[in-house]
């Protein structure tokens, strides 16, 4: 049984939520303010945390930088009336897995929870990681496509760590040039990023051109899709 928080203070929305997530695999917890969302967090184990960003005690974004920086590893999907590229962005670098925009259906956020929860049960310590057609192993540096051995530099292997780890989330390019180029990431060229993309999808794409799997999301930065199998 997979346990959700959800943190809207919307009584309506907070109600109708924990309708469209309950069911025999899971059951949804709501709070209605951040002070009793922490009580929560505290006093039990979550495997996902649905957060608003509007709420009467606070903002949901402190909020989540303060879990983040506290080791929390949740994932985090934000509800926000805001959806504004710069709101997405500041949301997504605080943290957040995934974000719905309000007025959303509840049968898409009932997708993106899913996604989020079979995200969490796919990840293992020190396992290859199966997609559609490829195998990644980081720990061993062995990557294939179609059972095939593909040779990746040591700056390509990290950003695909980077994506695939958060497979589905769009991260932004600053975020990337910061996880990828650890060592004086703030010298480096975000030209350097568009590089490492583009040479990383023609090893690993079919056609670089019309890329399936490592996707831009223009104005923003890149995802790996997550619409592919996962084994």
């Amino acid at each position: 049984m997979k346990s959700i928080l959800i943190v809207e203070d919307d009584r309506a929305l907070g109600d109708g939520l924990c309708l469209a997530l309950k069911g025999p695999e899971a059951e949804p917890a709501l709070c209605r303010t951040l002070s009793a969302a922490r009580s929560a967090l505290a006093a039990g184990d979550f495997d996902l945390l649905v957060l608003d960003v509007n709420l009467p005690d606070g903002n949901g974004l402190d909020f989540l930088r303060q879990l983040r920086a506290g080791g929390g590893g949740i994932p985090v999907i934000l509800l926000t009336a805001n959806d504004m590229e710069t709101d997405i962005v500041a949301g997504l670098e605080s943290g957040a897995d995934d974000y719905v925009t309000k007025p959303f259906s509840l049968a898409v956020l009932r997708a993106r929870v899913n996604a989020q929860l079979r995200r969490t049960e796919s990840r293992g310590e020190g396992a290859a990681v199966v997609l559609d057609g490829f195998s990644f192993d980081f720990d061993r540096m062995e990557f294939r496509r179609d059972g095939r051995l593909v040779d990746l530099s040591k700056t390509e292997q990290k950003l695909l760590r980077v994506l695939v780890e958060n497979r589905g989330r769009t991260l932004p390019r600053e975020l990337l040039v910061d996880r990828v180029w650890t060592d004086g990431a703030e010298y480096v060229d975000e030209n350097a990023l568009s590089v490492t993309v583009k040479r990383l999808r023609g090893k690993l794409e079919e056609t670089p051109s019309k890329p399936r799997y490592l996707k831009t999301v223009y104005g923003i930065g890149y995802t790996w899709t997550t619409g592919e199998k996962e084994g």
